[in-house]
């Protein structure tokens, strides 16, 4: 914790005086300012016909979040997103009953995704301290955004600049052992402004898996944690006009990956480095520019020294800081044009460069470079009032595999003002293969296939959203149905005898997903409020009546918060119901089921000043301390069987925070 306090303390030391004596923001305070192009898409996009669900800050400092997938699980309405052992660990995601490699992720709209593989997802090292909100893109995002964003896209937005001096400590610690600290300070100084923002969490870890399901070679039970972030931004408005920005975010993480069987040490040590830079050029509202290039660096060392069984103090190294990781670069170009009355038009153009290796599963450095062309027009309200409409088309074109064409169709009719709203879009996306299946090597395992086609999707959201107003107390509702349609999917698909290894190809048939989603939004009084939503998937193959692997065909998610204006004090409530998962394992041990469970939270805050400067949190998560298996795995026991593993979702926990804010 040395390192973020020492941050924290250079970030309080350096404010003026007069800054530290001015009254704080109000408890729910949302600052958003200077919002540019590519900033404003997600909102436009919203207004033609994409559903939109926007994640605040405020929200995730109630929930008492401590990463980026536990304010995504309780607040994200169709997502369902998984933890394998707690914070800062990979996740099981479906989307609308996508799978975890159809979900695009962005980071300050710069994409995360590890295309080394596509079941890794890149949240294992975002922290909730440094969002300051979360936009969640329902559908086929594919034209904007491009490959992986076949079930949506999801972009967490770092600490946003602000038009006066604000900032905030915060120290914490759970009864597992976990300790956490944050801070950040924003201003704006004539025609500059900056963001600073660090974070560290830590944790002796969490027990990963019940005390039957360990091996006696296991002597590594707690699956431990580390993780440091520091990053700033900074913007300077050249004219009114033209404005730059930079940001820059670095990571460093020790990360144990936990094991049941034969396990004295294994963990991923992981460096990070994210950065862009970006122009903004607004003329007029005719004429709308941005350029932007961004680097990406994610490196791993993996370090695994397993127990010998029946010789005890004895290790065998397996690996020992055995590097894995990717270098991802490139730019982006968007213009806005309003040529002509009733119709708007988007021109853009994405160049990425990728390149990636990994010394433990074999996969040689590669390079690949893509170029993609898009476009959009969109009508406006001059053409036909209470009507939007858009339409589009994106080329791909990779150095490797097979070029890709996409295209989206969406509209918006509002029926009776903001009472009653039809959404709708149609779409195809793809994904293209990653590293692993392009280009993988390992000897009696598998081998990629560089000629493999892109995976292809078709489908479709529609939505009718209504408002209630109760004389005081108001109701928002939202149905959507889904429907998604994905051929060319890149699997094993056939089997080298001569070289022992599984191959990768596109194999036939389809997946089907479709499903229903429900939404309910509550206002009772200015000082309480409620959210819900429900989704029913139904994701198989063509060829099959089995319900896809890790894809839940139900959840249920609510949330209550009650927050008086007149007192120093706020509570709240989170529930989360899962209905069945399955998942097939190997050795025998067949298809088996882990879902149908429910987790309740709970919390309170209380403000000890009357400005609301500092304030006391405390949360109770899984308050039931309901056992249950947030995934299944086979293990290999000590005498060489295969049996069944379950993975433990969070014990009930108990955090505490304390967080100073100022203005």
């Amino acid at each position: 914790m040395k390192s973020v306090s020492a941050v924290c303390a250079a970030i309080t030391m350096a404010l003026p005086a007069a800054v530290l004596a001015q009254a704080p923001a109000a408890d729910d305070t949302i600052i958003v300012t200077g919002m540019k192009l590519e900033e404003r898409l997600p909102g436009e996009l919203a207004k033609y016909g994409t559903r939109v669900t926007t994640i605040t800050s405020a929200q995730i400092k109630t929930l008492g979040a401590l990463d980026a997938t536990e304010a995504l699980q309780s607040l994200a309405p169709g997502l369902f997103i998984n933890p394998k052992n707690g914070p800062f660990d990979y996740v099981d995601i479906s989307f609308q009953g996508s799978r975890t490699s159809e979900v695009l992720w962005l980071v300050d709209g710069i994409r995360i995704n590890n295309r080394l593989y596509a079941g890794t997802t890149p949240l294992d090292t975002l922290p909730a301290s440094l969002i300051e909100r979360v936009e969640v893109l329902e559908g086929g995002q594919a034209l904007f955004f491009g490959t992986q964003a076949a079930a949506g896209a999801i972009n967490i937005v770092t600490k946003a600049f602000s038009e006066s001096p604000d900032g905030a400590l915060t120290l914490g610690g759970d009864t597992n052992g976990g300790k956490h600290a944050d801070g950040y300070f924003r201003d704006k100084f004539g025609k500059h402004q900056i963001v600073l923002f660090a974070s560290e969490d830590q944790s002796p870890g969490l027990q990963p898996y019940p005390d039957a399901d360990f091996q006696p070679s296991s002597t590594d039970r707690r699956r431990s944690y580390d993780v440091m972030n520091l990053g700033g931004k900074y913007a300077l408005s050249a004219t009114d006009a033209l404005t730059l920005t930079g940001a820059y975010q670095h990571t460093t993480a020790k990360l144990d990956f936990a094991a049941p069987a034969r396990s004295a040490v294994n963990f991923n040590a992981r460096d990070e480095d994210l950065a862009s830079a970006k122009v903004d050029f607004e003329p007029s509202e005719a004429a709308k520019f941005y350029a932007k290039a961004y680097y990406h660096r994610w490196t791993s060392h993996h370090t695994q020294f397993d127990n010998v069984v029946g010789s005890p103090g004895t290790l065998t190294r397996i690996d020992d800081k055995a590097f894995w990781g990717f270098k991802d670069y490139g730019a982006n170009l968007m213009t806005k044009l309003a040529l002509n009355r009733g119709f708007e038009y988007f021109l853009g153009y994405d160049f990425q460069n990728y390149n990636g290796s990994d010394a433990v599963l074999l996969i040689r450095p590669q390079t690949e470079n893509v170029h993609a062309l898009f476009g959009q027009v969109r009508t406006t309200s001059d053409l036909i009032p209470n009507v939007f409409l858009s339409a589009g088309v994106r080329y791909n074109a990779p150095s490797v595999g097979k070029d890709a064409a996409v295209w989206n169709v969406s509209g918006q009719f509002i029926i009776v003002d903001d009472k009653l709203v039809l959404r709708g879009s149609v779409s195809t996306a793809f994904r293209l293969p990653t590293a692993e299946e392009l280009f993988a090597d390992d000897p009696n395992d598998e081998l990629g296939n560089p000629n493999l086609k892109p995976e292809r999707t078709f489908g479709g959201n529609a939505s009718l959203s209504g408002k209630f107003d109760l004389g005081g107390p108001s109701l928002h509702w939202d149905v959507i149905g889904f429907y998604r349609r994905t051929k060319d999917l890149i699997d094993y698909d056939t089997f080298n005898a001569a070289t022992n290894q599984d191959v990768f190809g596109n194999v036939t048939g389809r997946v089907i997903s479709r499903g229903v989603e429900g939404i309910l939004i509550l206002a009772l009084s200015d000082s309480f409020s409620a959210n819900s939503s429900y989704t029913y998937t139904r994701s198989k193959r063509d060829t099959s009546a089995l319900q896809f692997n890790r894809i839940p065909k139900t959840q249920f998610k609510t949330s209550l918060d009650y927050h008086p204006g007149d007192l120093p004090m706020g509570a709240n409530l989170t529930f989360r119901y899962l209905g069945d998962v399955y998942d097939t394992l190997s050795g025998g041990i067949g298809r088996r089921e882990y879902g149908s469970y429910a987790v309740l939270d709970v919390g309170a805050r209380i403000f000890l000043d009357g400005e609301r400067r500092h304030r006391i949190s405390a949360n109770v998560d899984n308050v039931l301390g309901r056992f249950y298996a947030s995934r299944v795995t086979r293990g290999t026991s000590d005498t060489g069987a295969s049996y069944l593993v379950h993975n433990l979702g969070r014990p009930r926990t108990l955090r505490a925070t304390y967080s100073y804010q100022f203005e």
